[in-house]
């Protein structure tokens, strides 16, 4: 079977406490692991989405609701539905297994990643990632 499953793919968390929403694969586990001995993959993805800006609005409360509110979680691959959409926001380096052993190491995870969001939010770039989902 061909892995299509790969780094960066956009997926839709379909069970638990995210459903409905959107997430980026930030590393993938095909075979498993020794605690986990089933596929699954770590994802980053948006728990709150920004809400909606116009121009009349003031800087202050354009800051405010262009805030995002990011999750980071280990999701089996039978509860994730990949889209044909990718995301390129480099989050390797700062996401691994061994800060979700550890509460004060996800919430510096959660940090950097909440960082990288609202940067690509603010730049314009993949705006379909950052709305939410209607359906």
């Amino acid at each position: 079977m061909v892995k299509f499953l790969k780094p960066g793919k956009v997926v839709l968390i379909l069970q638990g406490r995210f459903a409905g929403k959107k997430a980026v694969i930030v590393k993938n586990y095909d075979e498993g692991t020794k605690e986990r001995p089933y596929p699954h993959a770590i994802v980053a993805g948006i728990e709150r989405y920004p809400l909606k800006v116009n121009k009349s609005m003031g800087q202050k409360l354009v800051a405010k609701r262009s805030k995002v509110k990011p999750f980071v979680k280990v999701v089996n691959f039978n509860h994730i539905m990949p889209t044909r959409y990718s995301l390129d926001v480099d989050l390797k380096q700062n996401v691994t297994l061994d800060a979700f052993k550890d509460p004060s190491q996800r919430m510096q995870t959660r940090k950097v990643i909440k960082k990288a969001f609202e940067e690509r939010y603010k730049s314009g770039k993949n705006k379909w990632f950052f709305q939410k989902l209607r359906f």
